[in-house]
């Protein structure tokens, strides 16, 4: 029996296998790296050992020092979660050997499929079928997906349209590959870019009983990495979902799996499926899997590794549909850039509480005054919605994130809504270039009317904040309007102009709207006999209006404009903090627009930087290693005109 279980990970994961132990009555055990130092997980937890330092390679990936704390905190289990060491079958046998009981599978069939190539060749031999690694592609081969052999979550991976491209995208991935998974080793494949990506919940029990828990539709990505996920998978046919299924347990059969496991599939569109990799682990997506099925897949992880039997020869069938959409700290609009700093608030409202129960579910990481940092991936939770069709549970999952408050870095939110209501998704048209070929319309900059009542309705909370009673005792003269400035995260400036006379509110370029109630943090306004309510929240200069229109974040500004710190008009700045991994161009090349000088790592993920214009670097102040702030300046491009 296990009575006291290590999470090693942070975060999401950990709090919602903190929940399954609660739930059991096993007592629980965290690790944390000095950045989560009051993270919610730590506080949860029974007990939370300090692992110091910041850089994972020193605490989340440090297996001997993971040890250690569990056995410091008398833990007599250890479950990895997802990411880190989860796939890490040398960290499962240091667990084992430390007389620790594993919660995953057993050390050799992570071996075995921790190599993508090795595994589609074990697999290949016992039927399944794969897409074959291309050692010589061809021109007939393209488009080619080049691909890191260990590891995931999108990292390693680059599409090839010319052979032209191909070497540097192979050093690319092999660079950012070496870094994440510590090996190098990278295959080529063909890049099916109309495909879904479909997979199936595996869950095996020691004494030969294999689940298929089912199949998720995870095709809603942006940069290899999942954003939208549901169960079941929307529009197979029964031939093809009992061939998924088939394969999915052949594949756990093959390496007589013990635990959790999920078999990912290519779908094509004339119903051929492929074997891409097995992940070892619990998913990101599982909730969506518990949602349908009614089961908690931790607590029947934890009874796998006790030696307990599955409660049963088979899965329970699925009953209605569940959809999981990622809310990441990053910016759609401008190419998923990572945004850090202070999140305020994070609520939405959630309709049950069991996790396995049935309506809105929200998993998150992070709380009200969580500081969200480069150090580790975007995203701060994941929110579920379960209802009897699909369609109910897009509206759902839609609506919860519309009217949730967020308040802090920038987010995806706009976009999942805005893809969640998308009449592709909702007719299921879905493949792995969903979220590209709709990008204009999925991250169009918000309408100009919306942003500019949000402004309206920030000046008159703050003028309520600074005032006893609106209207009264505050009346205007007409020569003397109030004027607030705001800018938008998009840097355009707005000026609002109001009056509140005793005939009601003039303000310029809002013709119509009248002021109801004003208050600090509530705005009432009608317009043309229509009230809308305009929920207000400051912090500092920070201002977050959320409304029926939709949610605005603004900067309040100083009444009269300062003086701005002039940069050289060829200089890049850093876009975000993070960490200079490589530089790809020396000072005294002639660049192109659009060559990448260097490559920034924030969140897990790399973002390329790239020249502005034609010219030549004549400046290069980013050193690979270097931690970088954000507006840093890494380097400077001029025109021959100007060298």
């Amino acid at each position: 029996m296990i009575t006291n279980l290590l999470v090693a990970n942070r975060g999401e994961i950990a709090r919602r296998i903190f929940r399954t132990c609660r739930e059991l009555g096993i007592a629980t055990t965290a690790v944390y790296a000095d950045p989560d130092a009051d993270a919610p997980h730590v506080r949860e937890a029974d007990t939370a050992v300090r692992l110091p330092g910041g850089a994972p390679a020193d605490t989340y990936l440090n297996g001997a020092r993971i040890v250690e704390a569990a056995l410091a905190a008398g833990a007599d289990a250890v479950h990895p979660g997802y990411g880190f060491l989860s796939e890490d079958a040398g960290f499962a046998r240091a667990v084992r050997a430390a007389g620790l009981r594993w919660v995953g599978p057993q050390p050799e069939a992570i071996e075995a499929m921790g190599s993508k190539t090795a595994a589609k060749r074990l697999l290949a031999a016992a039927g399944v079928p794969v897409l074959d690694a291309l050692d010589a592609p061809t021109e007939a081969d393209l488009p080619l997906l080049v691909k890191a052999a260990a590891g995931g979550g999108g990292r390693g991976m680059r599409v090839v349209r010319t052979l032209t491209e191909l070497p540097a995208a192979l050093a690319a991935a092999r660079a950012e590959a070496a870094g994440a998974f510590g090996s190098d080793e990278v295959f080529c494949e063909r890049y099916l870019p109309a495909g879904r990506h479909v997979e199936v919940q595996l869950l095996a029990d020691a004494h030969g009983t294999v689940w298929a828990v089912g199949d998720r539709d995870c095709s809603l990505q942006r940069r290899h990495q999942k954003v939208v996920e549901e169960a079941p998978a929307p529009g197979l046919g029964p031939a093809v979902r009992a061939a998924l299924h088939e394969a999915a347990v052949t594949a756990a059969e093959a390496i007589g799996y013990t635990g959790a496991g999920t078999a990912e599939f290519l779908l094509t569109a004339d119903g051929r499926c492929w074997f891409l990799e097995m992940n070892t682990r619990l998913q990101v997506e599982h909730p969506v899997t518990e949602a349908v099925t009614g089961l908690d897949l931790v607590a029947l992880q934890l009874a796998v590794a006790e030696g307990r039997p599955l409660p049963g020869p088979a899965a329970p069938p699925p009953a209605g549909h569940a959809i999981e959409a990622r809310l990441y700290a990053e910016d759609p609009a401008h190419d998923w850039r990572p945004a850090t700093g202070t999140l305020h608030r994070l609520e939405l409202t959630v309709d049950h509480q069991e996790f396995t129960g049935r309506g809105v579910r929200l998993d998150s990481g992070v709380g009200g005054g969580t500081e969200i940092t480069p150090h580790y991936d975007a995203m701060l939770a994941k929110v579920i919605a379960w209802a009897p069709t699909r369609e109910a549970a897009a509206r759902r999952l839609a609506d919860a994130l519309a009217r949730a408050r967020i308040h802090g870095p920038a987010t995806d939110r706009e976009l999942l809504v805005g893809a969640l209501r998308h009449p592709a998704f909702l007719a299921g048209r879905l493949h792995t270039g969903f979220l590209a070929e709709h990008a204009d319309a999925l991250t169009a900059p918000p309408d100009a009317r919306r942003t500019a009542r949000a402004a309206l309705a920030a000046a008159l909370a703050d003028a309520a904040g600074r005032r006893t009673a609106l209207p009264s005792g505050w009346r205007n003269l007409p020569s003397q309007p109030q004027l607030k400035r705001y800018r938008t995260d998009d840097g355009a400036e707005l000026e609002v102009r109001y009056r509140l006379t005793r005939t009601g509110l003039r303000a310029e370029g809002h013709p119509g709207v009248g002021l109801v109630e004003a208050a600090p943090g509530l705005v009432v306004l009608c317009e043309d006999g229509l009230r809308r309510a305009y929920r207000v929240a400051r912090y500092g200069d920070r201002v977050h209006v959320d409304s029926p229109l939709g949610a605005t974040a603004l900067t309040a500004l100083p009444r009269f404009p300062e003086a701005r710190v002039r940069t050289d008009p060829g200089a890049l700045l850093a876009p975000m903090p993070g960490t200079v991994v490589r530089v790809t161009a020396a000072v005294g090349d002639a660049v192109t627009a659009g060559r990448p000088l260097l490559v920034l790592e924030a969140m897990k993920m790399e973002h390329r930087i790239t020249a502005p214009a034609d010219g030549i670097l004549v400046e290069l102040r980013a050193v690979p290693g270097e931690q970088v702030e954000t507006g840093a300046v890494l380097a400077v491009v001029k025109s021959p005109e100007e060298v």
